[in-house]
């Protein structure tokens, strides 16, 4: 990523401004522990139980690291509970929970008027959806579909040459039909789809693509590709001379152009039609006005290189998935995504969000944690059965999001609504 001239000027004389160059070359020269011992390591790392939880506690005080907030036993769960969660437990983060709607959704699988938690600290943020949850379900609510479900590992072989490449790739397909009983023996909730690849010179990236039922299943995915491959590379008559589990072609917790145009993780759409009265009433725009802003942030998405162009998807992902015991990372990947609005003949608003890759899950991972299963129960998507339900939720929630955001932007009130909610005033 290269910079101007003047750029690199400034950083140069930020830098020099600390120090010269010869002191600082050695302030960031490597410190080696047989110059510089380093502190005493992190006791009791894999003890899960309470007494293992004190000792690193009680070792992080003696650093001088306060943990008034981390270690407050208010709603806290055992620790033995944790040990497929966390390794190294400290204590625990207090995030504000918040809570929007009723939000109504006409959904394939989420019917009603759903109260939907949000888990942040950014002031303003609640407000926006609470009054985008509120001119949809005015307008009679968002419906919404869960299309596809999918998720991906892509492990990399590397081969001699091409040739033994397209060899071992062939007696894959071959193989193809084998995979789910493998896949089974590794999870009985892991259903293979299909085989997907890519060559690239001698290496072979193979795409498995699985569904996963409930789980967010990137652990469950994970496992059984190892099986797949590692039945591959014993049995194909032409052996890889190394090969990966994870290529970096799957798009995991990353957002690429593969991921947003195949789909990964569920694909959902939502989609409202907002009366030009109720839209001017709440949100206090037109449709045209909508419109008009629309086209311009379609504009400046396109030349930033968005990977598709929305407001701010990963607003509502983030607030959810902490909120839910969902994996906040995948909220890089889920974020993508396309809004489009329109008039309609009757001159009201049209919205819809289309987000290829939400990667959700109703049991499995943070979800059984006490914060978590209370979030989901308050959704009606605790347990089994629920998953997709909970994705539809998650796209409504930002299409109230994007409503209310775009809005606040054509009707020139987005710096306003943040210097009243989210600055502290002056006493």
């Amino acid at each position: 990523m290269s910079v101007s001239q003047r750029t690199a000027q400034i950083i140069r004389e930020r830098l020099l401004r600390q120090a010269d160059s010869q002191t600082l070359r050695k302030k960031l020269s490597p410190r080696l522990p047989e110059a510089e011992p380093l502190p005493d390591r992190l006791p009791s790392c894999n003890d899960h139980t309470a007494a293992g939880l004190v000792k690193r506690q009680d070792f992080l005080r003696q650093q001088g690291i306060a943990l008034n907030c981390l270690a407050s036993e208010a709603g806290r769960p055992a620790p033995e509970t944790l040990a497929n969660n966390i390794e190294n437990l400290a204590g625990f983060a207090q995030i504000p929970v918040a809570v929007i709607g009723p939000l109504r959704i006409n959904g394939t699988e989420a019917q009603g008027d759903f109260f939907v938690p949000m888990a942040t600290s950014e002031g303003a943020l609640v407000a926006s959806y609470h009054r985008g949850a509120y001119v949809i379900s005015h307008a009679g609510g968002a419906a919404a579909m869960c299309l596809t479900e999918t998720l991906t590992r892509a492990p990399c072989f590397v081969f001699n040459s091409a040739f033994d490449a397209c060899s071992f790739l062939e007696f894959a397909m071959q193989e193809s039909a084998t995979f789910q009983d493998l896949v089974s023996k590794t999870s009985s909730h892991c259903k293979f789809l299909e085989l997907r690849s890519a060559l690239a010179g001698r290496n072979l990236f193979l795409g498995f693509d699985y569904q996963t039922g409930d789980a967010a299943g990137q652990n469950m995915v994970t496992i059984a590709t190892d099986a797949l491959c590692r039945h591959l590379v014993e049995k194909a008559p032409i052996k890889p001379e190394r090969w990966y589990i994870e290529g970096n072609m799957s798009g995991d917790k990353k957002a690429t152009m593969l991921s947003f145009l195949s789909a990964r993780g569920k694909k959902v759409v939502a989609e409202a039609l907002i009366p030009a009265a109720l839209l001017k009433k709440i949100i206090h725009v037109t449709p045209l006005q909508m419109i008009q802003y629309g086209h311009a942030a379609f504009l400046g998405g396109t030349q930033s290189g968005s990977i598709g162009v929305q407001g701010h998807y990963a607003n509502a992902l983030a607030a959810l998935f902490i909120a839910c015991g969902q994996d906040a990372a995948c909220v890089s990947e889920a974020a993508t995504g396309l809004t489009d609005m329109d008039v309609t003949a009757n001159g009201d608003l049209y919205a819809s969000v289309t987000l290829p890759n939400i990667i959700v899950g109703t049991v499995g991972g943070g979800t059984h944690l006490p914060t978590a299963r209370e979030c989901l129960a308050m959704l009606g998507c605790a347990g089994p059965g629920t998953a997709r339900k909970f994705a539809e939720i998650c796209a409504a929630t930002i299409l109230a999001g994007e409503i209310s955001i775009m809005g606040a932007l054509a009707a020139g009130e987005f710096a306003g609504a943040h210097a009243r909610y989210a600055r502290q005033q002056k006493k």
